[in-house]
């Protein structure tokens, strides 16, 4: 059986990086699938978007501390704004520029801070195994 990062395939990317390249793909007709994103458990967090055009994925993978303030993609695809707002609640992440920040109250707080725990994944599937 393949391993997650193999079927993945995500490419490194730079902090500084992730909104001129979501420009780039927005300029070729890519849309904007969704965000994963997971705790690594050390206080980084893993970033992965998802690019799509004719059935075929683009993937890329930022990894940067929680507490780092992350470049939004809003003003290139406006409805990362609810993909953001989810990060925020769900894991606390801060998005710059971010078009629309319901500051953590896109879910009811019970949701967040309940029964369900969060961030629901803390396992990374793109890691690579020593």
């Amino acid at each position: 059986m393949p391993n997650h990062t193999e079927i993945l395939n995500a490419k490194p990317i730079a902090i500084d990086a992730i909104v001129g390249e979501a420009k780039a793909l927005f300029e070729q007709d890519y849309r904007l699938v969704t965000y994963s994103v997971v705790d690594l458990g050390d206080g980084n967090v893993d970033i992965i978007y998802h690019f799509d055009k004719d059935l075929e994925f683009v993937h890329y993978r930022l990894t940067t501390p929680k507490d780092q303030p992350i470049p939004s993609l809003t003003p290139v695809y406006f409805a990362a704004l609810l993909i953001e707002n989810e990060a925020r609640d769900q894991f606390g992440l801060t998005f710059d520029g971010l078009v629309l920040d319901f500051n953590r109250t896109l879910y009811l707080d019970d949701e967040i801070t309940g029964s369900m725990s969060a961030p629901f994944c803390k396992i990374s599937t793109i890691q690579k195994k020593a």
